[in-house]
């Protein structure tokens, strides 16, 4: 059985009762960063032991996981914040736990997707999450087919890219109103609501910090 477990995605507290049960219950605990769930591990006094599975892991290590699961072993994947499978690499592991008929169990908690639509003052009912924008190759097409989108847009970034995605964003949807959440669950969490040539403004003069998600 395969465990996708949520974890905080700043604030330990957001660890669910049954997160930690699960990770103290599983045979097995796949992590991005081994040293970093180290630290949630510890808080919860979770001593199973921890695999790393992350972008750079090879097929074999993608099949021993998979073997295990087979063998009848529980295996629980996490992230290194949020909701496995979301922009990281536990997507792989879940389609080919599926292909191999193995139990896919979802135990729900943080997610910064979510959590910036709330703050963000948008429109929920409807939209669109594009995850990160792609790095080099694609990214002008896929603003061009943005123009006419009237659902609210999310998209994760990082603070040395803001700038220059926020300047795509205005040259190619307009200046449009948008929601610039980072830090969220943090000491620093923010929500800056404004026009995107106002955010283009603010991280001129402000080094941006954090990691970021737009609500357009």
């Amino acid at each position: 059985m395969l465990y996708i477990v949520s974890t905080p995605i700043g604030n330990l507290e957001d660890m669910t009762l049954r997160a930690i049960r699960t990770l103290k219950e599983v045979d097995l605990i796949t992590a991005e960063d081994t040293s970093h769930v180290q630290i949630l591990l510890r808080k919860y006094e979770i001593n199973t032991s921890v695999m790393s599975y992350h972008s750079y892991s090879g097929n074999e290590k993608l099949e021993k996981i998979v073997n295990l699961l087979k063998e009848g072993k529980s295996v629980a994947v996490v992230s290194d914040a949020g909701t496995p499978g979301i922009s990281d690499p536990a997507y792989s592991l879940i389609k080919r736990a599926i292909e191999e008929g193995v139990k896919i169990v979802p135990i729900p908690g943080a997610s910064s997707l979510l959590a910036a639509l709330v703050m963000s003052g948008k429109p929920m009912h409807n939209f669109l999450y594009l995850g990160f924008l792609p790095l080099k190759k694609g990214w002008q097409t896929l603003l061009k087919s943005l123009a006419e989108e009237h659902r609210t847009i999310v998209i994760f970034e990082a603070p040395h890219r803001i700038l220059r995605t926020l300047e795509n964003l205005k040259e190619y949807l307009g200046d449009r109103d948008i929601a610039v959440c980072r830090e969220i669950t943090k000491i620093y969490e923010e929500a800056l609501r404004m026009k995107i040539s106002e955010a283009i403004v603010h991280f001129t003069k402000t080094k941006p910090r954090g990691e970021f998600v737009l609500v357009i």
